[in-house]
């Protein structure tokens, strides 16, 4: 998953739970600006705690897993 990937996610996954980024930045104590730009992949500067802070708001994580060698189903699609 790259960060344009991430962010799209993260995007969904507060639509889905009917939640706005208003809401979300005030729960947070981070910008709606700053959501905003991750939604549209627009900001590369976003540290990685803020980015665990709103996938934790939303009920995920952030995991670290070995590469696989294999492609994933995204990865197929796109090509």
């Amino acid at each position: 998953m790259d960060y344009q990937e991430l962010g799209a996610t993260i995007a969904r996954l507060r639509k889905e739970q009917k939640v706005t980024q208003t809401v979300m930045a005030e729960h947070l104590g981070i910008s709606r600006a700053t959501i905003n730009a991750l939604e549209k992949g627009r900001s590369g500067d976003i540290g990685v705690r803020k980015v665990m802070k709103m996938l934790d708001y939303l009920g995920y994580e952030l995991a670290v897993r070995d590469k696989s060698p294999w492609p994933t189903l995204e990865e197929l699609r796109r090509e």
